[in-house]
């Protein structure tokens, strides 16, 4: 099944569908329980042979193999490192997790606003036994169980990177190293942002906000966001390039990612004060200006008030006003959690659609709008919104929908120097003439004619999101990259606080070809005149004598680009046309396949727009929807795979050779769908026969 035609859209609280959290599938094909019983049969520790203790895992350029900065570096067990390890020490926290050598903090903020949600760090950190440990993230779609060894890489006795001020705690570290295997190595985690790590440790989709351009709700937001146990971070720019996470004058770091975990209102002189809690995932070095640990500013707050908030200590946790806090960080990172994050009742759940695709060259890779003759040939998908949000933080009513477009394999291509596409989306209303019809597939007559009413501006970036408001109805979603002919696989995945039914929207297959009855006595003398000139004395067309006739005929004109028909082509001609079963064409049959070469080459010139005598391969689902055919995108993907050249155009022989093809397949088929019901079933001597022939 092609990755367009997989749809996962559920409400991910049903039974044990391998790929959802309850029923993960074990990355590097990994069982927990067969390593374990293996291990405690041979009464050895477990050594990953998927991820070794090697240069290999620590990285590949910066942290490859010659690189001075795995000079000195040991592979050890946590028993090696201190007298009595343990995996958790009075339960996780954010102080847990403190930065190493490895420029993830992206990933370490995340990993500490995940401690905030007990629930869902179980779920993560999800077995161990002795030196065998099993993490659960997800990646891409599907729910993963990644197992490894409790080998940590270490340098002078210590450990290299993430590591706990509880230095006989080993939780934080085992699990960047689950992560680190996932994507290929340590040093495929270097820079990013914390909503990554949000979305592959919940399955959540993550939205950014530039904190200069904050909406008006954006504080309300916040605090919904953690009511519902969404995950938060926030950065600050780095402006300079000749500083790596410098420290300002009130101790906040520059470039360097923290967590938000907390948003409230306190009476300070009888006004109400809007106040964010932030952590740095170093532990230490906080904010020392307003409303920081022991400012003066507390002291107007009342005690029983101030005692629920602040916890004075150097633990990297700390208080500002909501209006410092846009004023000094740059971006704002949610990640809204799917349904079945949190088992708790007492919250509300957005509804949730997923869906994977693919975006291939020649076929549904057209790029975005700027590329009218290609774009309306990428993926669409219809959602329907009819109930408006109960409360809505805007004030304005509407349906809040939440749309994230991910391209995978990102951070495991990185060794590779693959780059990112850069990605997108558009969005339209459905014109009424179509609503409620997900079995075809808008054209340029629709959405060139009018414009988007949303959209997700293109950015290379692994996800892009973007939260809108918009009026009850149908809508049309295009994910695209920006430039046509982009190869790529992706994620599309739909929020909506009300319950909204979202389906791929493409073309249901049929085929309306009309059946010619003539006889002898309709067919022109003249044109019965040249037939018996080249069928010659038996009157009929052989494959080879059909051969002849039709590159005869093409290579005369100017206007179509042809290579010569294929003997394969001339077979197949021969095998739908031949009614008395002689293996040739006789005068009538000839003509019909006449008629329909005259009609393929009106076809053909007619969607030839640029006049070059082939067709572009983005042409094709119009040409042959004009010659009879409606076909989708998996379909096509495999007609452009066949039929187009490595310019992925498409000359008149190979065009006439796809619709006599097509139209053969289409015969058969109903031949053998004896119930008209779209299957058909055979046994082994009808598939040996149909395959054969």
């Amino acid at each position: 099944m092609s990755n367009i035609a997989k749809v996962l859209s559920r409400r991910l609280d049903r039974g044990e569908v391998v790929g959802t959290n309850k029923k993960a599938i074990p990355f590097n094909k990994q069982d927990y329980q067969s390593l374990k019983q293996e291990c405690l049969a041979k009464g050895t520790l477990f050594c990953d042979p998927t991820f070794p203790a090697e240069s290999n895992s620590l990285g590949y350029n910066k942290l490859g193999q010659q690189s001075p900065k795995t000079i000195g570096v040991e592979w050890k067990r946590p028993k090696e490192l201190c007298s009595k390890p343990q995996f958790i020490v009075d339960g996780a926290e954010r102080t847990d997790i403190c930065q190493g050598a490895l420029g993830d903090c992206w990933l370490l903020a995340a990993i500490a606003s995940l401690t905030l949600e007990k629930e869902i760090l179980e779920r993560v950190v999800k077995k161990r036994h002795n030196v065998l440990f099993i993490y659960l993230f997800w990646q891409y779609g599907q729910w993963v169980d990644v197992v490894i060894d409790d080998r940590l890489p270490t340098r002078f006795g210590k450990l290299l990177f993430v590591h706990s001020a509880e230095g006989s705690e080993f939780w934080s570290a085992l699990m960047e190293k689950a992560y680190a295997k996932l994507n290929g190595s340590y040093e495929a985690l270097a820079g990013g942002w914390s909503t990554e790590g949000f979305e592959d440790f919940t399955g959540g989709i993550a939205e950014n906000y530039d904190l200069n351009t904050a909406p008006p709700h954006l504080f309300k937001l916040m605090q919904k966001a953690l009511m519902l146990g969404s995950l938060l971070g926030s950065s600050i720019v780095n402006t300079s390039s000749h500083e790596t996470e410098p420290v300002t004058n009130l101790k906040l770091v520059k470039g360097h990612a923290y967590s938000i975990t907390g948003a409230e209102e306190v009476h300070s002189y009888g006004r109400q004060v809007q106040l964010v809690r932030i952590r740095n995932p170093w532990g230490r070095v906080e904010w020392s200006g307003p409303w920081s640990d022991n400012s003066k500013e507390w002291n107007s707050v009342k005690p029983e008030e101030k005692a629920k908030l602040v916890h004075s200590a150097e633990d990297g946790e700390f208080w500002m006003a909501y209006s410092d806090y846009i004023q000094h960080f740059s971006k704002l990172e949610i990640c809204n959690l799917t349904p079945d994050t949190l088992s708790s009742k007492a919250v509300s759940r957005w509804n949730y659609n997923q869906f994977e695709g693919d975006w291939k060259v020649g076929s549904t890779a057209g790029g975005c709008r700027n590329n009218p003759a290609t774009f309306c040939s990428n993926p669409q998908f219809v959602i329907k919104l009819e109930e408006q949000d109960d409360d809505p933080l805007d004030g304005e009513d509407g349906c809040t929908i939440l749309v994230g477009l991910m391209q995978k394999d990102v951070r495991k291509d990185k060794r590779f120097g693959r780059d990112l596409n850069a990605i997108g989306c558009n969005i339209y209303k459905v014109p009424n003439e179509f609503r409620g019809r997900n079995n075809i597939h808008l054209g340029p007559d629709v959405l060139l004619r009018q414009p988007s009413v949303a959209g997700i501006n293109f950015t290379y970036l692994r996800e892009v999101s973007e939260r809108f408001k918009l009026p009850p109805g149908e809508y049309i979603i295009i994910p695209s990259t920006f430039e046509p002919h982009r190869k790529g696989s992706f994620i599309l995945r739909v929020f909506t606080e009300k319950e909204a039914a979202a389906s791929p929207m493409d073309t249901e297959i049929s085929a309306d070809v009309k059946k010619q009855y003539i006889s002898e006595s309709d067919v022109d003398p003249h044109f019965k005149q040249l037939f018996n000139q080249i069928a010659g004395n038996d009157s009929e067309a052989s494959e080879y004598e059909l051969k002849q006739i039709l590159d005869t005929v093409t290579s005369t004109r100017t206007d179509v680009k042809t290579d010569g028909f294929s003997m394969e082509t001339c077979h197949n001609i021969i095998s739908l046309l031949d009614r008395d079963g002689s293996g040739k064409l006789g005068l009538v049959e000839f003509h019909i396949l006449w008629t329909k070469i005259q009609k393929y080459l009106e076809v053909f010139k007619k969607h030839d727009t640029d006049n070059s005598g082939t067709m572009s391969s983005h042409e094709m689902r119009d040409a042959v929807k004009e010659a009879g055919f409606q076909l989708n995108n998996d379909v096509l993907q495999v007609i452009i795979s066949r039929y187009a050249n490595q310019q992925y155009a498409i000359d008149f022989d190979c065009f006439v050779g796809c619709l006599i093809r097509l139209e053969m397949l289409f015969k058969m088929f109903k031949t053998l769908d004896k119930k008209n019901s779209g299957k058909m079933e055979l046994d082994i001597l009808q598939w040996l026969c149909l395959a054969l022939s």
